[in-house]
């Protein structure tokens, strides 16, 4: 049974699919105006230490929705951000609240809120680990192609949170993933050592490779929130990853694009790829509420 969402290594396949199907679910009942008011008198606080739009206005939609209440929780003005240890500011809002989602840098951070706390905590960002953003794009992808199963996903770009959660995501959901990075940006050294045990993995150095014959073709921004500093090294080192007309020829013809958001058009994606395949990209953005309201309600309903 779920108690937190921290990253996807810790999901099982089945609590992934799970999830998706709730998601289905709820979806379907809000566009036919059907209550499902899980959350009634619910609170949830919500912790950023990076800033967001889809992060925080989905999971505050969300909480409504379910008809519960979310409390934004900016660290500029608690006394996490001021050294309060995490795992005091753990058992204190563990007896006010009956879930945190915290969108932050450090996993240990959210893995010590867990620890320490006693309700549910959801990792809404981390630098290791993105979660919600991949439930999503998972969510996506099905309703598109109408399954997972067999299914080959690229992602072509950094070995950051994105990658590392889409790894996990779609090898536990049994597609056949493909990334492809330049050297020194690797994912995450735990999340090779769990992808190097399933036969559907591949790793590349040269992205038309790593698209070839796939369903869909994901990226993200080179530089990430924090990152700025390393912007024109970045733009450098990446030079010839973006997603673009010449590289998804080696794609699918009916191959899908997906991009997290936000997206720095001319650079990570074309402005063409990108607005030949917006529809796809923004129900992706969609799903975020969908998804995280699946998320809310599988860990905090009574």
């Amino acid at each position: 049974m779920m108690k937190h969402l921290l990253k996807l290594l810790d999901c099982s396949s089945q609590e992934i699919i799970n999830l998706l199907n709730l998601a289905d679910q709820l979806k379907y009942e809000l566009k036919h105006d059907i209550p499902h008011r899980h959350l009634e008198g619910k609170t949830l606080g919500m912790i950023f230490q990076k800033s967001s739009t889809r992060t925080r206005v989905s999971f505050e939609v969300g909480m409504y929705q379910l008809g519960g209440m979310p409390l934004f929780l900016s660290s500029a003005d608690m006394q996490i951000g001021r050294g309060e240890p995490v795992q005091d500011t753990a058992r204190v809002l563990s007896r006010y609240l009956n879930g945190i989602m915290i969108r932050t840098f450090a996993q240990q951070e959210v893995e010590d809120l867990a620890k320490y706390g006693s309700i549910p905590i959801i990792n809404g960002l981390t630098d290791f680990a993105h979660p919600c953003q991949v439930l999503a794009d998972l969510m996506t992808i099905r309703e598109i192609k109408g399954h997972l199963d067999g299914l080959k996903m690229a992602f072509i770009g950094d070995g950051n949170n994105m990658m590392n959660s889409l790894i996990v995501g779609g090898l536990k959901t049994n597609m056949e993933v493909s990334v492809a990075c330049p050297e020194d940006y690797d994912p995450d050294s735990t999340i090779l050592d769990f992808a190097k045990t399933f036969s559907g993995f591949s790793m590349h150095r040269d992205p038309l490779e790593a698209v070839k014959d796939a369903d869909v073709v994901i990226t993200d921004v080179w530089a990430s929130m924090g990152q700025e500093s390393e912007a024109e090294k970045r733009k450098a080192a990446f030079k010839g990853y973006q997603i673009s007309a010449e590289l998804m020829q080696n794609a699918k013809s009916d191959a899908s694009v997906l991009h997290c958001l936000p997206a720095h058009r001319g650079e990570e994606i074309t402005e063409e790829i990108f607005e030949a395949h917006s529809d796809e990209i923004f129900e992706e953005a969609e799903n975020r509420l969908h998804a995280q309201k699946a998320v809310l309600v599988t860990l905090m309903k009574d």
